[in-house]
């Protein structure tokens, strides 16, 4: 596929089609109070991996309703202080996978803690182990419209909360340095990012790459990939409920957390993306608050994106932050 989206002049100037909830603040405020009713109970099991150059933890912690969420935190092997934190989060029907699939930032002398995504990690990789128990009202096979009838009920909310404590939870381990954390993330894992970018103020860096999640309006009328598409044949269904369903996407939307960004990101996007558009991307980076923010485009790439060279990208920029 070639370029189908706007052309780039004016990728740098758009703005999105989402409309910011009046309530987008309240709505996001409660809903952390109320996760942190529960004791975060962040607990790190050692696991022998066999890896000689890291040290590897099970990690468990509290997420949305108190439900145990899992994760990988890789260390340094010789770590004896606290080192810089990166935290990840994964892409669209991943899990956390195994250990050894994620060595790269602790090779960097960072510790690096990965996110299981509740209810995914049976489509790719080495998959997941963290169940969502919370039920729904009918949705199209997949995730994107589960609890789509409601803010308070869809399933993104469970996830941006999970990955708000997440970043909690990875900070109490004593061999993390919580005042150096960055968060990174591909496609879903970007669009995460991002919520966590708006949602926690003091962040170092953040890291969406082709991200998810942002300018729902346009994405869903201009991109028939999934997972976008879900949304679309959930409608063909559900006649007459587009406006319903909008306004409860808007309250997930990334172009809406990146207006709350509070600190310097490093974007990138594909022009021959239709799982994620590039002006859907651009929305997001657009919006993004933090004066610093640059953007990386791949001009002839799909989702995909920049691939490894994206990721010695993130490294040439976070060695310079953290």
């Amino acid at each position: 596929m070639a370029l189908f989206d706007l052309p780039r002049e004016q990728l740098h100037r758009y703005r999105g089609a989402s409309a910011e909830p009046d309530d987008f603040d309240a709505f996001w405020s409660a809903t952390l109070t109320e996760a942190r009713q529960y004791d975060l109970d962040a607990r790190f099991e050692p696991v022998d991996t066999g890896l000689s150059t890291v040290r590897v933890y099970d990690a468990t912690f509290a997420g949305f309703g108190g439900h145990p969420v899992k994760g990988w935190l890789t260390l340094p092997a010789e770590a004896a202080e606290p080192v810089p934190l990166v935290v990840e989060f994964v892409g669209y029907g991943g899990g956390r996978g195994l250990p050894h699939e994620h060595l790269l930032w602790a090779s960097t002398g960072r510790a690096h803690f990965v996110m299981d995504t509740r209810g995914q990690g049976s489509g790719w990789g080495g998959g997941g182990g963290t169940p969502d128990p919370v039920g729904a009202a009918p949705a199209y096979p997949g995730f994107m419209t589960r609890g789509i009838d409601a803010p308070e009920n869809y399933y993104y909310r469970r996830v941006f909360t999970d990955a708000v404590r997440a970043v909690e939870a990875a900070r109490t381990h004593p061999l993390t340095d919580a005042s150096c954390t960055a968060v990174i993330g591909e496609s879903q894992g970007g669009g995460i990012s991002i919520a966590v970018g708006g949602l926690v103020p003091d962040l170092l860096a953040v890291a969406p790459d082709v991200p998810f999640l942002c300018d729902f309006p346009r994405a869903v009328t201009l991109t028939d990939s999934a997972p976008y598409r879900e949304i679309g044949l959930f409608l063909r269904t559900h006649r007459g409920r587009t406006g319903e369903a909008l306004r409860t996407l808007s309250y997930f939307d990334g172009v809406h957390f990146a207006a709350r960004g509070r600190a310097p990101a490093l974007f990138s996007t594909a022009l021959e993306d239709q799982t994620c558009p590039p002006s859907t991307v651009f929305a997001a980076f657009n919006a993004w608050a933090h004066e610093e923010k640059s953007i990386e485009v791949y001009d002839f790439n799909g989702h995909e994106g920049g691939g490894p060279y994206q990721a010695a990208a993130k490294l040439r920029w976070l060695g310079s932050r953290m």
